[in-house]
């Protein structure tokens, strides 16, 4: 049995956990340390029970709690070595901080096997992650990346839930208020994954097993909720399957209202 819950998603933090019956684990601690704890304890976690923190990239809304809660509590740290050592140059992560570069043999976690995929982002070696639980459950985590690759896809398919980018709708950002550059950030291959990419990759992991998804990341300023929902549930119907027979879909919420699933 495993137990999932986007505590935080967006570009103001990100936060999830992932629970079995050996403990749980966090991907990434972008929002603080008391939101995270408060967040876990509303939904009957034991913040002791967390085992570990595999962090995607150093970007704030990913590790702004990370450094609070891993001397609270000891949480090992799992990332690429690249995050790592930009972790360590920001004295994030200092002396007596467990922490450990995850190869791409994986690691074991709280009863999971937690292995990572490289995504395509404009940090130093940002990560999605993919985890199998004793009974033969396989979920992913894949946010942060300006494009779907052979590498996310190979992680994501044959997996019974994916929490996966749909940061933007291209509209809003081209006529948004962002200055130039940084739309042309966000539209790059090392951005953001929009709706309409995001979306087209949901069909075929729905032919493939999956049959949760948790669309994630969203923009506060160049989505709606409902907008990611319609985008990916379009492509869905459009490919003759249908919901609540051949999959679930819902958006992660900005902050912790979330309930905890049970796969």
């Amino acid at each position: 049995m495993a137990r999932f819950c986007p505590l935080f998603s967006g570009s103001s933090g990100n936060c999830t956990y992932i629970g079995s019956a050996s403990g749980g684990v966090l991907v990434d601690a972008g929002v603080s340390a008391r939101r995270i704890e408060c967040a876990l304890r509303e939904r009957e976690i034991d913040p002791l029970s967390v085992r570990a923190v595999f962090v995607t990239h150093e970007h704030t809304d990913h590790i702004a709690g990370l450094r609070v809660l891993a001397k609270r509590y000891g949480y090992k740290v799992f990332a690429s070595a690249g995050t790592l050592d930009a972790l360590v140059e920001t004295q994030v992560l200092g002396e007596g901080s467990d922490f450990e570069a995850i190869t791409d043999d994986g690691v074991e976690a709280a009863g999971m096997y937690i292995l990572p995929f490289h995504t395509s982002h404009d940090s130093r070696e940002s990560l999605g992650f993919r985890l199998h639980t004793a009974d033969g459950r396989a979920l992913a985590v894949a946010t942060d990346t300006g494009c779907m690759t052979d590498t996310i896809r190979g992680a994501l398919v044959g997996c019974d839930l994916v929490l996966l980018e749909s940061n933007h709708d291209v509209r809003m950002l081209e006529n948004g208020p962002y200055p130039y550059y940084l739309k042309r950030r966000i539209l790059g291959t090392s951005g953001h994954l929009s709706n309409e990419c995001c979306a087209a990759e949901l069909p075929f992991l729905a032919q493939n097993g999956t049959t949760r998804f948790i669309l994630g990341h969203l923009s506060r300023e160049n989505n709606f909720p409902d907008l990611a929902y319609s985008t990916s549930l379009a492509a869905l119907r459009q490919a003759g399957l249908t919901e609540g027979k051949d999959f679930l879909l819902s958006v992660a919420p900005r902050s912790a209202e979330a309930p905890v699933m049970v796969l």
